[in-house]
């Protein structure tokens, strides 16, 4: 037997007994089951012959081992899925992991792929990408002297990380202007997920960057401190999630409960299996009392900013303005294979209150408003970017998650930082104004 013939045998044996056991069941009952198994083996005798072409005719034997060969086949299969399955060779798998603790440099920037070049679904609060100006939808055309056109996002993501306080040169090109190149140093990423300032007598406006463990946490502090501030209870409340790729669950979870008062769901996922069909449950206790909230959009809010603006709206507890969301409305589960690879599947959908699936729609807000500055400057122009405009998965470059007890004290400590903030700068938000002045009118409503 030659060692093709000998690999098709095994591969048809490895893969029957496989099959076997999932449609042992099936076969007594079904005929049209074993017209899908029999239509399967006819597409696996495709894909032996295609390896079978390589190892006798590819022009560089010495590059197309059969691990190379496995390799890629597996990624092209879990890939070809949607844009945010991925197989995980060990050194991505090790750079996923320590994505999550924050042991490493980076720029702050949340990336997907766009046309074969890398293309930034947001900027992080206070991180050098934010700080240098990148913006939501710019793309990464070069990274140092490294065209990306043909690289992997996985590629483009190691290049920018490094070590912290090293420089790294990024061209972008965004719309309406020349391509221009943006040095940024290196930080040890540390997110501050909360903010609050006082706009106003009895106007809160909080800002939440990203949703962590501990966000729920940080925004009753954040309110009671403009409360405090206030000498009253808050009037009415913006909640900024413009630009917040999103995060943990849970956080996203505990914090829509913080404004909803009544039974019924935050968000549920459905997918194949028992496990993945989870329900979120509303735990009453509205901490502005029934009292106006305006929560802010756009392109760059995702995933699980997406969940509590949708939670919000199909509860009628809070009105929606900005630009349609990213509509990033899946769930990833991470699967440990074999020797350090890793699968990220696809497992489940997320779904607002109502029924509405986020994936790939976003959620469209009740106000639409248009990316403007009401600055004395140059309107800034902002490529939008979906969910389903991707090619590749989303990525986060640089770490996105610390500890609970690292992200209290980190907040604690830059507060000072973040209250020397001018005020003014945010009353020149557009966003911001146009909230501001709808709340205004909803209190004048409600007193009469």
């Amino acid at each position: 037997m030659t060692f093709l013939n000998f690999f098709k045998y095994s591969l048809f044996l490895t893969l029957f007994y496989t099959l076997f056991g999932i449609y042992t069941p099936v076969l007594a009952k079904s005929d049209a089951e074993k017209q899908k198994i029999e239509a399967f083996f006819k597409d696996l005798e495709m894909f032996t012959a295609v390896f079978s072409n390589i190892k006798q005719l590819y022009v560089d034997v010495d590059d197309v081992d059969n691990k190379k060969l496995f390799n890629h086949a597996i990624k092209g299969m879990v890939s070809g899925l949607d844009p945010h399955s991925g197989y995980l060779e060990p050194k991505e798998q090790k750079n996923l992991l320590e994505s999550a603790l924050g042991k490493f440099g980076g720029l702050g920037i949340v990336i997907g792929m766009k046309d074969e070049v890398i293309q930034v679904i947001s900027p992080i609060d206070d991180t050098p990408a934010y700080r240098a100006g990148i913006q939501a939808g710019d793309l990464i055309v070069k990274i140092a002297d490294k065209p990306v056109r043909g690289m992997t996002l996985e590629d483009g993501v190691e290049l920018m990380r490094g070590k912290a306080g090293t420089d790294i040169q990024i061209t972008i090109v965004r719309k309406n202007k020349k391509p221009f190149v943006v040095n940024i140093t290196r930080e040890i990423i540390t997110i501050i997920s909360v903010k609050g300032y006082l706009l106003e007598k009895n106007i809160g406006y909080i800002r939440i960057s990203s949703f962590q463990d501990p966000t729920a946490k940080l925004f009753k502090q954040t309110f009671n401190d403009l409360v405090e501030e206030n000498n009253a209870q808050l009037s009415s409340l913006i909640l900024d999630l413009r630009n917040n790729p999103g995060g943990v669950l849970n956080g996203a979870v505990d914090v829509s409960n913080l404004f909803l008062d009544k039974k019924g769901l935050v968000v549920y996922t459905k997918g194949r299996i028992p496990s993945s069909n989870l329900k979120f449950k509303i735990k009453s206790g509205d901490i502005m009392q029934g009292l106006p909230i305006v929560v802010l959009i756009n392109e760059g809010s995702a995933s699980a900013s997406e969940i509590v603006a949708g939670a919000l709206q199909d509860h009628k507890r809070a009105i929606i303005m900005g630009s349609t969301s990213f509509g990033k409305g899946s769930v990833q589960t991470i699967l440990e294979l074999q020797k350090g690879y890793g699968l990220k599947l696809t497992t489940a959908r997320y779904y607002t209150p109502n029924g509405r699936s986020i994936q790939a729609k976003g959620i469209v807000p009740d106000i639409e408003l248009k990316n403007i500055s009401l600055e004395n400057e140059a309107e800034k122009s902002v490529i939008e970017t979906k969910e389903k405009d991707l090619d590749g998965h989303l990525e986060v470059e640089g770490p996105f998650k610390l500890s609970s007890k690292e992200i209290l004290s980190a907040q604690e400590k830059n507060k000072e930082k973040q209250n020397k903030i001018s005020i003014e700068k945010l009353k020149k938000d557009y966003f911001v104004h146009e909230a501001t002045i709808l709340l205004k009118a909803l209190t004048v409503l409600n007193s009469q």
